[in-house]
């Protein structure tokens, strides 16, 4: 017979294991990632958004910037994009899942 305090351990192990893959909103850490560091490289980061679709088993971001700010986000020669690219693929690592970044216009 298991007591309150094995069940309760178990199930904060559960809230816990969820919580690494969705924050209370829903969102990925591979999406706040994104959004965290896309306001920081753009002059309007009010207007940065970041959506999550799933597509056969990949979770696909999609990142939406301002107009303006677009050069900034993809960077010299794509560096910055690349940069950002290698970034979520290797938060993605973590969960053993494969995610994809895309910039939208």
């Amino acid at each position: 017979m298991r007591d309150e305090a094995e069940h309760k351990a178990d199930s904060e192990a559960v809230e816990i294991g969820a919580r690494r893959c969705r924050d209370a909103e829903g969102v990925t850490p591979a999406a706040e990632l994104v959004e965290y560091l896309a306001r920081r490289l753009v002059e309007k980061p009010e207007e940065v958004r970041v959506d999550e679709d799933e597509e056969d088993g990949d979770l696909v971001l999609r990142l939406r910037v301002a107009p303006d700010d677009l050069g900034r986000v993809i960077g010299r020669g794509g560096r910055i994009a690349r940069a950002l690219r290698t970034l979520v693929r290797a938060s993605g690592a973590q969960e053993d899942r494969r995610v994809l970044l895309e910039i939208v216009e």
